[in-house]
């Protein structure tokens, strides 16, 4: 009975606090226990806020009671990655350049959102280094691992957020995505992971990698991932790029594609697919036929944008470089110390250009969405692989974008992006579909995802079901 209120959705939670057949208590209680009967293996988490949820808990607890929740999500448990501000305590970014005594003195406004709504903070999930790539390893917290295989990578940098919410350690989580933080690991992992539209969600402070660094929910459900934007979304006055209250709140999310003229792209026109994954996500592209949508295989026409993408990534790492002196330098990830000084050779000239690249790229996707209201790819174009690498080994591959071709494209152009599992592979490891939407249509995003999912729940990896 306690794994399985571990899997009960943050809705399914809420319905039954309301009918009074589970409590707060009860519920974080048993993802507590979850915690303690997984995470040694995994190592998502690198802090546990047993006592304090326990104590949130007992108050939602006291609030259903009067028939007087306050929030959205009042009593539903839900992790927080660890590269964003908590009030009252230390932020760890994965990094041993961090100070454990120092002590947040605000909440980033995500969490301050979740706060407000009483969720349940159960503790922080680890990511590499300041998220500098889409592993799942890092100085300070070591090698987190994928519960489909505990030798394998979870994908990153929402690394233990991906894995925490798969074996029900907590029904949400938040990430953050800046060449597809978010969906990589929901990928890997096989959960749902939204991007959310540039802005949608604010940020602060700013991320050391700027306009590319997108915040997002990180659910077993595409329902609960919409509630949880709806909680998040809305400007901030720390973010000045954050954008307005939207006009809907996404929970919305029946309805169905019936008509809808969708692009099916099962390699972006240079992108390398593992046959497993690329008939998984081909599959999956059909079923949006069956639903009624209009769905035509095509490119969109852009050349691979990877190295427009790294001028943006390694700069935005060496200028976060220049505030270490050189003995923190020291501790730091090698990977980042040299992707940094990579970044810092770059001209002036070198990231303009790139800058005026990024805004065609921008166009040329805006141009493709007056046509197709979704844009379909696989999420990733491999199975896990191992775990504490950067990318799979003998690949020829040097860094970690070069097994991310799908998803930080929609980074550069600041699109709102998911993955859903579509499958699993014959070594048993998921599989993800990614849906695009346009500029500021998470609504369309989040719709599409439910009615995919209709026909394909979550399951849940063998480990957590043990």
């Amino acid at each position: 009975m306690s794994a399985d209120l571990c899997f009960l959705s943050a809705t399914d939670l809420l319905a039954a606090y309301r009918a009074r057949t589970l409590s707060p208590v009860e519920v974080t209680r048993a993802v507590l226990a979850q915690i303690e009967r997984l995470d040694p293996a995994i190592n998502g988490f690198c802090g546990v806020w047993a006592d304090e949820a326990l104590d949130q808990a007992r108050a939602s607890e006291a609030r259903w009671a009067k028939g007087a929740p306050e929030g959205r999500l009042d009593g539903v448990p839900v992790s927080l990655k660890d590269l964003m501000l908590v009030r009252g305590k230390p932020t760890g970014r994965g990094s041993r350049t961090s100070d454990p005594a120092e002590r947040a003195a605000d909440d980033a406004p995500a969490i301050a959102r979740l706060r407000a709504a009483n969720a349940i903070f159960l503790g922080r999930t680890t990511t590499p280094e300041f998220g500098w790539k889409g592993c799942g390893d890092s100085p300070l917290t070591g090698i987190t691992r994928n519960p489909w295989n505990l030798e394998r990578n979870p994908g990153g940098s929402s690394s233990g957020a991906a894995t925490a919410v798969a074996t029900g350690m907590g029904c949400l989580a938040l990430g953050s995505d800046g060449g597809g933080s978010i969906r990589m690991p929901a990928g890997f992992c096989g959960i749902y992971g939204l991007k959310a539209n540039y802005g949608r969600v604010p940020a602060y402070p700013a991320s050391a990698y700027g306009t590319l660094s997108h915040v997002g929910p990180m659910t077993r459900t595409v329902d609960d991932a919409a509630l949880m934007l709806a909680v998040m979304a809305g400007p901030d006055s720390r973010d000045w790029q954050s954008l307005p209250a939207p006009a809907d709140d996404f929970t919305a999310t029946a309805g169905g594609v019936a008509g809808w003229r969708i692009a099916f792209s099962p390699d972006l026109g240079y992108a390398k697919v593992d046959p497993e994954i690329a008939a998984l996500v081909r599959a999956a592209a059909r079923r949006f036929e069956a639903m009624g949508a209009i769905v035509e295989e095509v490119s969109p026409g852009f050349a691979d944008p990877k190295e427009m993408f790294r001028i943006h990534w390694y700069a935005g790492a060496a200028n976060l470089m220049r505030s270490f002196a050189p003995a923190k330098q020291a501790v730091m990830d090698p990977g980042l110390r040299q992707i940094a000084e990579e970044g810092a050779r770059y001209t002036l000239m070198d990231y303009m250009k790139a800058m005026g690249e990024r805004e065609a790229l921008g166009q040329h996707m805006k141009r493709f969405h007056e046509t197709y209201r979704l844009l379909l790819t696989p999420t990733l174009p491999l199975v896990a692989f191992e775990a504490g690498e950067e990318f799979p080994v003998g690949s020829g591959m040097t860094r970690w974008f070069d097994w991310t071709p799908f998803s930080f494209p929609f980074n550069l152009t600041r699109q709102p992006a998911a993955t859903i599992p579509c499958g699993l592979t014959s070594a048993g490891l998921p599989a993800g579909l990614q849906i695009v939407g346009q500029l500021y249509d998470e609504a369309s995003v989040l719709r599409a995802s439910r009615a995919f999912e209709e026909g394909s729940p979550f399951v849940a990896p063998p480990l957590a079901r043990d």
